[in-house]
């Protein structure tokens, strides 16, 4: 496949339609590679008058061959074609199904490699492929892509006669089978027709998006589950409202990376979603920021699929961040794999203890006594797939298992383990002995775990409180509280699940009986506590008449939708679901709006469920402020007009950085800003509607808020 370790230069033309210059079933001079050839058989000129003359595709006579060969270790093709008008083609691809091995040259020049030799260097006719490979053809399968970068084809194609010349080589000259069959396909610019028609299998390639694009390099090594193996990955990203061509550099990333699967019953789906970790080139962790996110080098591309709304897990964080908690941050992104287009997918921070992320203290293997033992620990409600040294089994609850994620079980040590393990064991004991107020405000911050039962109970996920269900432990010296959260993994929810309990967006998902028991018994106990209930019920009413009105997460779906309108098209071309069941689907649209318009539908009808069935009366001061702190940036007016004023107070730090964001969370402005001075920004560049500002104290976020003009 491709090698992308420089810049890939693509097209930048506009392509009116594509033809094939060159079909697999055309006539081609063929011979078999023995004795070798001279150097000069792929040029232009060559005599091959004394070459057999054949329709492709070549070989041995299995199903894909319209001209039978004797067993060789090499086959010899070359191809004249005539183009009329070179400046009309913008776009070149080779397309090659082959047994075992091939080059390619085109008018001399090398265009395409796979499986022999080293790049530049011309193969010995008797050279075996490095390993064998199966065509794929005569199987219902694809031929490999091969694009031919613009810069190099600018001089190379030439008006009138111009040739193709291909070796194929085998694993041996006792190999069972060989195959040869190569289409060269161009993209033109003007509405001519000078050429052959694409075939039947042809898909118009990935060219350029409004989004970002991301191209991974693995050598064609497959992506295995795991351990994870090295690539390199390009980003280009030229900002919001610019379009993200393949001919463009790698402005947003240019480097190595481990790459492996992730995923648990996502991994049987054909769209697969990877982990992702930014490197140097001694392998070490390389901290990066990615599409405009804090730096880290951990990553998630998380590859919708039985989603068609594509952004269930997207709206998830989104509704967890304006909550003012913290969600993992995300960009959408089209993928490409070894030349191989992907899809939409979404890039977005993976959980873990980072100053951006979950902010609690790094344990370290010198932390076994004292108050340095007591966090940071990050663990979760999950499955048991690596064995129970990797977490522990509850002592109350059946099916129930906590499992360490940050650090992982093979980086704690064993008093570290025993800690956390005895520590939350002591909570679930003393809960099950008086679940009251008295035990579980000893335990946990009750104001995160009133965000997560309201977040999860707007999602109505199927795995509400039992898979990827995460908490994370603060050091003692900090409160020493379990908190709740972040959000993850929301893909069945919003309706998107047919088993086990009703899809509709009536009823409590933490009552579902037949399911408790995969559920810590203590999370019924809290939701039944009177006491919780009126916090949560005071909480809901300030969320509705702020960030979670129904309007703005309507008009958050709408934007989304909108950035996604192109891509959309690409990727359900590239995975045909729309109208097809996907494990778990209750509803099938058959268009991507009719998925939107469910997606939407249903959680209108959920947010008023959820209004007129809240639980609890709220009788008590609102629980809106889930930090318990003030305000340190006070904003007006707003919404504004024209301009608006921050003053930054009630801190310590003399300056702090001021964020300005889209609601898809693309930064759009930043202002150095200082403490007691009231300062005025004319924001008139901004179109009237919803934004999100962000103060940064020391390079972590500290206060959020919504900001309207109007």
């Amino acid at each position: 496949m491709l090698c992308w370790s420089i810049p890939f230069v693509g097209w930048s033309q506009s392509i009116d339609h594509w033809e094939a210059v060159v079909l697999a079933e055309n006539q081609w001079r063929y011979r078999a590679g023995n004795p070798q050839l001279p150097d000069t058989w792929n040029q232009p000129g060559f005599n091959d008058m004394s070459w057999d003359e054949g329709n492709g595709g070549f070989g041995y006579g299995d199903g894909d061959d319209n001209t039978i060969v004797s067993p060789t270790i090499s086959l010899y093709l070359r191809k004249e074609f005539t183009l009329t008008n070179t400046a009309a083609i913008a776009a070149l691809t080779l397309y090659a199904d082959y047994d075992d091995a091939f080059v390619a040259y085109l008018n001399g020049e090398e265009i395409a490699r796979a499986n022999v030799g080293t790049p530049g260097t011309m193969p010995a006719y008797d050279e075996p492929s490095i390993t064998w490979r199966e065509a794929e053809m005569y199987e219902g399968g694809l031929p490999d892509p091969y694009i031919i970068p613009m810069e190099q084809l600018e001089g190379m194609l030439q008006s009138g006669t111009n040739t193709l010349a291909i070796q194929v080589h085998n694993t041996g000259v006792n190999s069972s089978d060989l195959s040869a069959l190569f289409f060269l396909i161009a993209g033109v610019t003007d509405e001519s027709m000078a050429y052959q028609p694409v075939p039947d299998w042809f898909v118009e390639p990935f060219t350029s998006s409004n989004l970002p694009v991301l191209v991974i390099d693995t050598q064609d090594e497959e992506i295995p589950d795991e351990p994870k193996i090295d690539g390199q990955l390009g980003i280009i990203d030229n900002g919001p409202g610019q379009l993200n061509a393949l001919g463009d550099s790698f402005n947003g990333y240019n480097g190595q990376i481990g790459i492996e699967l992730r995923g648990s019953s996502s991994l049987f789906f054909d769209k697969k979603s990877y982990s992702v970790e930014t490197r140097l080139s001694n392998g070490d962790n390389n901290n990066v920021s990615l599409l405009g996110m804090p730096e880290e080098n951990d990553w998630v591309l998380y590859g919708p699929f039985s989603d068609k709304s594509l952004m269930r897990n997207v709206l998830s964080f989104h509704i967890g961040r304006s909550m003012g908690r913290y969600a993992p941050r995300t960009r959408w992104c089209e993928l490409l794999i070894n030349g191989e287009y992907q899809g939409v997918y979404v890039l977005m921070e993976k959980i873990k203890r980072d100053n951006d992320r979950v902010d609690i203290a790094r344990l370290r293997s010198e932390d076994i006594e004292g108050d340095e033992l007591t966090g940071g620990y990050i663990f979760s409600v999950d499955r048991d797939e690596q064995g129970p040294s990797s977490g522990w089994d509850s002592p109350y609850t059946d099916a129930v298992f906590y499992k360490y994620q940050d650090p992982d079980y093979d980086e704690l040590l064993p008093v570290q383990k025993s800690y956390i393990r005895n520590h939350f064991t002591a909570f679930e004991t003393a809960m099950d002995q008086n679940p009251s107020a008295a035990t579980y405000d000893q335990y946990l911050d009750i104001p995160s775990f009133v965000d997560y039962w309201i977040a999860t109970e707007i999602f109505k996920h199927i795995d509400n409180f039992k898979l990827s269900f995460y908490m994370y432990k603060r050091k003692d010296s900090n409160g020493g509280k379990i908190h709740f959260g972040p959000l993850w993994d929301l893909n069945l929810a919003y309706g998107n699940f047919d088993f086990a309990q009703d899809p509709g967006p009536e009823g409590w998902s933490y009552i579902w009986v037949n399911l408790n028991f995969l559920r810590p018994f203590w999370v019924l106990d809290l939701s039944n506590d009177p006491a919780l209930q009126e916090q949560i019920n005071c909480r809901w009413n300030a969320l509705r008449d702020g960030p979670l009105h129904t309007d703005s997460l309507l008009q958050f779906i709408d934007d989304n939708a909108t950035l996604l309108a192109d891509a959309q098209v690409r990727n359900f071309d590239r995975w045909p679901v729309l109208g097809e069941y996907v494990w778990p689907n209750s509803f099938v649209g058959n268009t991507y709006e009719e998925e939107v318009d469910f997606l939407k539908d249903w959680l209108v009808e959920r947010l008023d469920w959820m209004d007129s069935n809240m639980i609890g009366t709220c009788t008590t001061a609102s629980t809106a402020d889930p930090e318990k702190r003030p305000t340190l940036l006070n904003v007006f007016p707003n919404p504004f007009q024209d301009a608006v004023t921050f003053y930054l107070t009630g801190t310590s730090h003399k300056q702090g950085q001021l964020v300005i964001y889209n609601v898809l969370g693309q930064p759009l402005q930043q202002y150095a800003i200082q403490r007691g001075i009231p300062t005025t920004y004319a924001l008139q560049e901004l179109t009237a509607g919803m934004y999100i500002y962000q103060l940064h104290l020391d390079g972590k976020v500290v206060e959020t808020g919504k900001l309207i003009r109007e």
